[in-house]
Order: structure tokens, then C-alpha cells, then sequence
């Protein structure tokens, strides 16, 4: 499969656009082991994303965020509790990072978290919306919460 690959400046542009959810339906959070879609467009509506969180079974405290423009592309991802991640530049960085649109890399680069980001990792749903505000998703969508979710 051909990877597809913006320039820098069009990447920081997806990720900087204002979004909102694609309609106003109440969202159910996953329990342990499951996975949601939340789809959303720009504020104009020219432009798709998607944002893919999923929570492990095993492993209670792992999540994934994942945050794709034009539906496809990744532009950031916020991983909790899994594996170190190896940089391109073999540099190893801890098991809570973030991965934000590079140039020539896609997501193949991580980072540690910025603390003024994002208020309490170890809080699932306020993770998830934290890192929708980091996404620049301005309005967010009703969510409906399980006993485990």
C-alpha cells in the first residue's frame, strides 16, 4: 500500500482546523476491549476527520486515540500503556506518547506528552476529551457513559 504524505504546512493546517461532530447523536463510550468512531468535519464541512479511541481488555489502563484527516490520514495519536515506542532516530520513548503528523514520517515519530495538554492520563474519559481539545475539536459531541466506560 502507497503511503499518502502531506507537506508539513498541510498537516499543521488539518490539525489546527476548527472541527465539530458530523451531527448531533449521543455517542456511547466502549467498556474494556472496545472501540468507537467519532466522526467529525471542519467547521465549513469541506473537511472529514476521525477519530478511532479504543480501550484493551486485558491491559485496563491501554488506550488508543487516534486522530485521522480526510478520513485516512493520521495527524496525531495519543497511546497509553502499551509498548515503548523506537523514533526513526532510535531514540525510545516511554509507553504514554504522542504522535503528531511529521513531514516524510507520517506518525512515525513520538513525543512525551505535554503536561498542560492533558489533565489526568489515568482518566479515561477526560483523556479523550483533552485530546480532542488538542485536536481542535471545538464542540464535543454528547457522550453516553457505561459503568465501565
Amino acid at each position: 500500500m502507497t503511503e499518502v504524505l502531506l507537506s508539513q504546512s498541510e498537516g499543521d493546517a488539518l490539525l489546527a482546523m476548527n472541527k465539530v461532530p458530523l451531527n448531533n447523536d449521543p455517542i456511547e463510550l466502549p467498556d474494556f476491549g472496545g472501540a468507537l468512531d467519532i466522526h467529525l468535519v471542519s467547521d465549513d464541512e469541506r473537511e472529514a476527520f476521525i477519530l478511532n479511541y479504543s480501550r484493551h481488555s486485558i491491559n485496563l489502563s491501554k488506550r488508543n486515540h487516534h486522530f485521522r484527516g480526510r478520513k485516512i490520514l493520521g495527524l496525531a495519536r495519543l497511546d497509553l500503556d502499551g509498548p515503548p515506542h523506537r523514533n526513526p532516530d532510535g531514540e525510545e520513548i516511554g509507553s504514554r506518547h504522542l504522535h503528531v503528523y511529521k513531514e516524510g514520517y507520517g506518525l512515525k515519530w513520538a513525543f512525551e506528552i505535554p503536561p498542560n495538554k492533558f489533565s489526568d492520563l489515568d482518566n479515561a474519559f477526560q483523556t479523550l476529551c483533552d485530546f480532542m481539545h488538542y485536536c481542535n475539536v471545538r464542540t464535543l459531541p454528547k457522550f453516553t457513559r457505561g459503568l465501565f466506560s
